[in-house]
């Protein structure tokens, strides 16, 4: 398995490090990795979050039997199992690959602040949609700006926290 993460890792660093240079003068090279690959796993979260809203729910509640889910926060339970585990792979092995920290740990670490900004992105839609009226993509829009900065803040600083070798075993 992790041959097969390798792997994939040595395919899509030199795809992103390709378009890198008119960027240099801008951003480093963690930062545009960053936001190369959490851009398009944003674009793909949003590409299923519009898809699963329109044709899987329909933009009508989806009822388990048990809780009644409302159309767009169906969606977004939807579009986040998907982008989850890319976006850890992604963080893992194409971004933050100087961590030396334990990959639990930053598997668990990265769950936590996902669980955040998926608590942060469900609020931003219940107020803006349910609250306000806006339109479910239109909000979705608006909510991922917010959660995308503070989603890097959080990675780069606690998740995948650069640390001294004798730091890896918090």
């Amino acid at each position: 398995m992790r041959k097969h993460l390798h792997t994939a890792r040595d395919f899509i660093l030199p795809v992103i490090d390709f378009f890198y240079p008119p960027f240099r003068r801008f951003m480093n090279l963690q930062t545009f990795r960053y936001a190369a690959s959490g851009g398009g796993n944003v674009l793909l979260g949003f590409l299923i979050y519009t898809l699963s809203y329109k044709f899987l729910f329909f933009g009508e509640e989806f009822d388990f039997g048990f809780y009644a889910f409302k159309g767009h926060v169906a969606a977004l339970f939807v579009s986040f199992c998907i982008t989850f585990p890319i976006g850890f792979f992604m963080s893992k092995y194409v971004v933050f690959n100087d961590s030396n920290m334990k990959g639990h740990i930053q598997l668990f670490r990265y769950f936590m602040v996902c669980m955040f900004n998926l608590a942060l992105n469900y609020l931003l839609l219940k107020i803006l949609v349910e609250r306000l009226g806006m339109d479910a993509i239109l909000s979705q829009v608006i909510t991922i700006v917010v959660v995308v900065v503070i989603s890097y803040l959080a990675q780069r600083n606690f998740s995948f926290k650069a640390t001294a070798a004798n730091d890896d075993e918090e």
